[in-house]
């Protein structure tokens, strides 16, 4: 099969689109043809090298799949050849405490399909068959693959962590990006209102047409003192982050008395300056959040199923073309998701 791999890490210059073996499965793996796979920005990292991830070269990433089924193990129940399916990127064990509770995300040996194991940049991909779920016929394979890790993770911030209601005012930072798009859609659906921060005015206007309230410019004018003032010095109930050092302080600053900060990154650095007397001051709430647990993966499909949520989709790229879709994503220039067609 062909696969789009890196030899070595570094920029989308190592990337090369090459033959590999076909993948094998186990009694209890499915083995799924490739039809989508949308790019994250764990592809960029996965590729540049993460210091702690002894990652087996070659290697190709992917952790967004869409596909069909093309053999079962053994063992397997319940999935059979021919299903059209997106995949669930978590890998768990299955046995630890934390997943016998259902979370999944807090497994002792927690990864992610394409970070932690060999992804969906390629034209067939082995995975537990627990992990697949049917997608409806109406349901494009590209609409799928854009729609899984950034949904699956803005859904466990804004539903289960930050238990976002109804009335609240819900603030995103750097909306164009897949998590922070997906969540305008999320907050929308539990009936809050939405402001979302961009550099871009196109990207503020985008995301207005999905439901955004209120949009600010942050290259024109101080986004934190536009949101305070603009909310009459109350501030806003939830932010979602996922910026880091780089916004962490006002972040904190324009979040209400008993607000929520819930977190899923720190693309700008991992270190954020913290005032803990407005912590404790206005009784303010720090979450961590990371993927979703199998309920959470199961509920925000059926949101996309049903049409209450849709997917994002920016541009679709052959995936002998991946080295260039990766430089757009680098460069932000998005709007929601780039897809791979193997």
């Amino acid at each position: 099969m062909k696969a789009l791999l890196f030899r070595q890490f570094g920029g989308p210059e190592v990337l090369q689109y090459e033959d590999v073996p076909d993948p094998k499965i186990g009694p209890h793996e499915v083995l799924v043809k490739v039809r989508a796979c949308a790019l994250n920005h764990l592809d960029l990292w996965v590729r540049n090298g993460l210091p702690l991830l002894q990652t087996p070269l070659p290697f190709w990433t992917g952790s967004d799949i869409a596909g069909d089924v093309v053999e079962v193990g053994a063992d397997v129940q319940g999935v059979e050849a021919g299903d059209r399916v997106a995949v669930n990127p978590n890998l768990t064990c299955g046995r630890c405490d934390y997943c016998l509770m259902g979370e999944d995300p807090l497994c002792d040996a927690f990864g992610i399909i394409g970070e932690h194991c060999r992804g969906g940049l390629a034209e067939y991909v082995s995975v537990d068959a627990r992990n697949v779920l049917r997608l409806p016929d109406a349901i494009p394979y590209e609409g799928a693959a854009a729609f899984i890790l950034a949904n699956m993770t803005a859904w466990r911030m804004l539903v289960t962590q930050a238990q976002l209601r109804a009335g609240e005012d819900l603030l995103i930072l750097g909306v164009g990006g897949g998590v922070s798009s997906a969540a305008v859609g999320i907050g929308k659906l539990a009936g809050a209102r939405v402001w979302v921060t961009s550099s871009s005015d196109d990207k503020l206007e985008r995301a207005k047409a999905l439901g955004a309230d209120e949009g600010i410019n942050y290259a024109r004018e101080d986004w934190a003192r536009a949101v305070w003032e603009q909310t009459g010095k109350r501030g806003v109930d939830v932010v979602l982050e996922n910026v880091g050092a780089a916004t962490w302080t006002g972040s904190l600053r324009v979040l209400a008395k008993g607000g929520r900060l819930v977190t899923c990154g720190a693309t700008s650095g991992p270190k954020g300056e913290t005032d803990i007397r407005l912590v404790f001051w206005r009784q303010l709430r720090i979450i961590g959040s990371t993927m979703a647990n199998r309920k959470e993966f199961g509920d925000v499909m059926r949101e996309l199923f049903r049409g209450t949520l849709k997917p994002l989709v920016d541009r679709v790229f052959p995936l002998r073309d991946g080295a260039e879709a990766q430089r757009l994503l680098a460069e932000g220039r998005q709007f929601g998701k780039l897809v791979l067609i193997p």
